[in-house]
């Protein structure tokens, strides 16, 4: 078991899961089960100090999670036999019931604080306790938004910010221009509408399951401090990376689409524009999609990995992490979508040039160092919108230097 925050009242670990019986019938025992990753843990462990000292007939019991596997299954245990299937931290568990979530003490902190006091009158009086009880703490209700889960706050903001900056996938729109350039003979806005429609879709559709094979590895792998320690360095490496190929562009490791890849899509494609029916060209667009989008990955793996280990952090539930991963695959398409309705009213052939691929990998490199770092030394901070926030700004405002500053030193003199 880890050790345990808490002064007086704790014991060694045993498994009830109510108030003790015998001659300290009115004690109540809560077992705290949290993780160092987690930023609302911190904030309740304050909270249950205070309240152990205040209330002597209060025993807490502390389980860490992250470092100590055997708390994890413990945790498991308890709620399978409690009928649970939601899981997160913090957890309280008391009188045959599971809270999760904490806020502030003077909301959710209270809540907790009553509902422990009216565990300890029923065993006073010795009424039976409520089984399978559910009480999420953390709904708080807000005007014209409905009720808000403070815990998740500022996940909305870190989806749009990193599949923004994903979405701007060199690989992505080497693909479409050059398959939008083509069709542009046709001289037909409604094929190339449908057409390029389709590939956006498909493109959306692999990228999410190709995020869902993501989060439901960290899922499976749990809390384990090590996974995110792996996941924090493999997005420094991929940063490491994009950032070299904006200063040694092609040369030595690089995760831009192979020249011999690039040689088949381009068959590919011509072979497709000169599809005689709707019907094969469509066939041939999802055909050619799921194709570009496999060397796609290599471009951008390290931005969905980074953001599913964040969600299985945050302790959501299965249909809040798809929907997650819904909304940043819809922001991932906006861009090609918006290439496509641009194409089709100008039928331009617009190309992605070198040095503009080079800009976008020196800030997708950019944001994932800042991510790799903050996932690394403080992963809790990731809950935070201001350091959603500061992170693009920061990527943002250091690979406009770094652009503007090799622009200069590359323009020849007169």
């Amino acid at each position: 078991m880890a050790p345990s925050p808490f002064r007086g009242t704790l014991a060694a670990a045993e498994p009830s899961l109510s108030s003790v019986k015998g001659d300290e019938l009115q004690k109540v025992r809560l077992e705290f089960f949290w993780s160092k990753t987690c930023p609302h843990c911190r904030k309740a462990k304050p909270f249950l100090e205070s309240l152990s000292r205040s209330r002597d007939w209060l025993e807490i019991r502390s389980y860490e999670l992250s470092e100590h596997p055997e708390n994890a299954g413990r945790f498991l245990e308890m709620a399978k036999r409690m009928g649970r299937e939601r899981l997160g931290v913090p957890a309280f568990v008391f009188c045959n019931q599971i809270v999760i979530g904490f806020d502030e003490t003077e909301t959710t902190g209270d809540l907790l604080q009553h509902q422990l006091e009216e565990c300890l009158e029923r065993k006073t009086q010795e009424q039976p306790e409520p089984r399978e009880k559910d009480t999420p703490l953390n709904p708080i209700p807000l005007p014209f938004a409905g009720k808000l889960d403070p815990s998740r706050h500022s996940l909305p903001a870190l989806t749009l910010i990193l599949a923004g900056l994903d979405s701007f996938n060199p690989c992505a729109f080497f693909v479409l221009l050059f398959l939008l350039s083509l069709m542009v003979n046709a001289k037909s806005r409604s094929r190339m509408l449908i057409i390029g429609g389709i590939f956006v879709f498909f493109s959306g559709l692999i990228y999410f399951a190709f995020m869902a094979a993501w989060l439901n590895l960290f899922r499976y792998l749990g809390e384990i401090r090590i996974v995110t320690l792996i996941t924090a360095l493999v997005a420094i490496g991929v940063a490491v990376i994009n950032i070299k190929d904006y200063f040694f562009f092609r040369e030595g490791v690089s995760l831009s689409i192979p020249d011999k890849a690039k040689a088949g899509i381009y068959a590919r494609v011509r072979n497709l524009v000169q599809a005689p029916g709707l019907s094969t060209l469509a066939f041939g667009t999802m055909v050619l999609a799921v194709v570009a989008n496999s060397y796609e990955l290599l471009c951008t793996s390290g931005f969905p990995m980074v953001f599913t280990r964040i969600l299985t952090l945050n302790a959501l539930s299965s249909a809040e992490s798809y929907l997650y991963l819904a909304l940043y695959n819809v922001i991932y398409v906006i861009p090609l979508a918006i290439i496509v309705i641009l194409f089709s009213i100008t039928l331009g052939s617009r190309k992605l040039t070198e040095r503009e691929g080079r800009v976008l990998k020196l800030v997708s490199g950019m944001m994932m160092l800042g991510l790799g770092g903050t996932l690394l030394l403080a992963p809790e901070m990731l809950s935070r919108l201001e350091t959603s926030i500061g992170l693009v700004a920061g990527a943002l405002i250091l690979s406009w230097a770094i652009a503007k500053g090799t622009q200069k030193a590359s323009t020849p003199r007169g």
